[in-house]
């Protein structure tokens, strides 16, 4: 005899087709548990190799937190997914969970492209190399080389150099010894080596070299993500 439940028979075939939309679903949660794991292979593919990993975390890539919070969470909703039991009910809750992750894993997906781009084109700040004063006193030669990375390629890097006093001010008057605006190649990359001569300045103890970036701050000490670079040596 067929039990039965509420006056109604119970249906062999509506609890097959509940198990069979239920294996489907459960499909789509497989696919869901792969997400950090595509996550990292969009990064990777787009450039954000190791190399750069700790460099972006440093720099507070706010995309690649994002992006790894997106991925487990719908890993997390995969899941819950696997373990709702494939009842009518159950793959109405599945089906909901599922929504979710899936839109978590797009997001995921989407924000791993901005990140991914940000870390690996780097920051633009630059960076100030091989100071060195050459040559006799009479005619000294300052050279050093500046080099940016990930500088876009509207945005140029400022190079000066003045003469400072003891205390690190400036002297000479205004006019600085030296000053040039740094264009960027195609990869966003500045790579300059400069030399020039320095003639005898009254009261002068030393050079200072300051690049600046775009938009960024002309103080050496200031706290910021756009803070100059800044560079000293002492004239012999």
């Amino acid at each position: 005899m067929k039990q039965t439940t509420g006056g109604h028979e119970a249906s062999p075939g509506f609890d097959a087709i509940q198990a069979g939309v239920g294996k489907r679903l459960d499909d789509v949660a497989k696919i869901l548990a792969g997400a950090l794991v595509t996550v990292a292979g969009v990064m990777t593919a787009l450039g954000l190799t190791s190399d750069v990993v700790f460099v972006a975390l440093n720099n507070e890539s706010w995309p690649i937190y994002v992006a790894s919070l997106c991925a487990i969470l719908a890993i997390v909703c995969s899941i819950v997914a696997l373990l709702i039991h494939p009842t009518r009910r159950g793959n109405v809750w599945e089906t909901v969970v599922l929504v979710i992750g899936v839109i978590l894993y797009m997001v995921a997906l989407s924000v791993a492209v901005v990140g991914a781009a940000k870390a690996a084109g780097g920051n633009g700040r630059p960076t100030i190399s091989n100071v060195a004063l050459e040559g006799p006193k009479s005619s000294l030669r300052l050279s050093f080389g500046v080099r940016a990375d990930g500088v876009e390629t509207w945005a140029a890097v400022g190079v000066y150099v003045v003469a400072i006093d003891a205390e690190g001010e400036s002297v000479g008057g205004p006019r600085d010894l030296y000053a040039s605006s740094l264009r960027p190649d195609d990869q966003g990359r500045i790579t300059q080596n400069i030399s020039i001569p320095v003639s005898a300045i009254r009261d002068a103890w030393g050079l200072e070299i300051v690049a600046i970036t775009a938009d960024g701050s002309d103080e050496c000490e200031a706290r910021e993500v756009r803070g100059a670079t800044c560079a000293t040596i002492q004239l012999p």
